[in-house]
């Protein structure tokens, strides 16, 4: 490997820090709304329900909650995947560095 290439490698991940603070910070939000249709969809309503909503049964928040974790976990997964492969693709480099999964 050459000395430049282990300079960046070292580099990258710390750059991409922010980027990728930036990138979930979005992500987030996108979920955020990608539930709201979802929700709209499953039950023809506004709002979903929250935990201490006292006019809701478990069923609903549980189904509420699971929907939610999904759409966000996968919505996570695609904003994080792709802007590593974009860094890679421009830097030649993985953004994690050596380690595998989250943080």
């Amino acid at each position: 490997m050459s000395t430049m290439k282990l300079k960046r490698q070292g580099k990258v991940p710390l750059v991409y820090k922010p980027v990728g603070f930036a990138l979930s910070w979005g992500g987030g939000a996108l979920a955020g709304m990608a539930f709201q249709k979802a929700w709209k969809v499953l039950r023809n309503e506004d709002n979903a329900p929250d935990a201490l909503d006292r006019d809701r049964g478990w069923a609903e928040i549980l189904l509420a909650a699971a929907a939610q974790g999904a759409i966000f976990a996968v919505v996570r997964s695609v904003v994080d995947r792709s802007g590593a492969e974009v860094v890679h693709r421009a830097t030649g480099v993985w953004p994690s560095g050596e380690r595998t999964g989250r943080d």
